[in-house]
């Protein structure tokens, strides 16, 4: 969660951008909240995950107590989020440039979803998006069901 003017803001919702020539995302203002400096990494599903530092900071002390018996797999799982992370600043206009190895893992050309996720945001290819999005809703009433919603 980002803070501003003291409060904390929960980061939510669903927007569709696209790259420019020069491969950068307009952020939408809401999501970027006085944040300039964010952390891109590769995400989970498909998608990229961006962070501003102190969020960043959080993850891999989180990662360093990784719960995981098989050591070689925990390894494994740190070094891929973390050996393609890049540090970005926002740009005047509000713009970050998404590198093209990153692009690339994410299946993102042009189109964007960006999509707010509590202390994180989300970097989709609009089409990947759009797929996920059709699995997840299938098994969102069956989760809530279980949960009593």
């Amino acid at each position: 969660m980002w803070k501003s003017g003291g409060s904390l803001l929960f980061l939510s919702g669903e927007h569709r951008h696209g790259l420019d020539d020069k491969r950068r995302l307009a952020l939408p203002a809401r999501l970027r909240q006085n944040v300039r400096r964010f952390v891109l990494a590769r995400g989970l599903e498909g998608c990229l995950s961006l962070y501003t530092e102190a969020e960043w900071k959080k993850l891999l002390t989180k990662l360093d107590g990784l719960p995981v018996a098989n050591k070689v797999h925990a390894r494994a799982f740190k070094r891929l989020l973390i050996s393609g992370a890049i540090s970005l600043d926002v740009d005047g206009q509000g713009r970050l440039l998404v590198p093209e190895s990153l692009g690339r893992y994410a299946g993102i050309r042009k189109d964007v979803t960006v999509v707010g996720m509590e202390t994180r945001i989300e970097l989709w290819s609009s089409e990947r998006w759009a797929q996920y999005k059709k699995r997840a809703e299938k098994s969102a009433a069956l989760i809530a069901s279980e949960i009593d919603l």
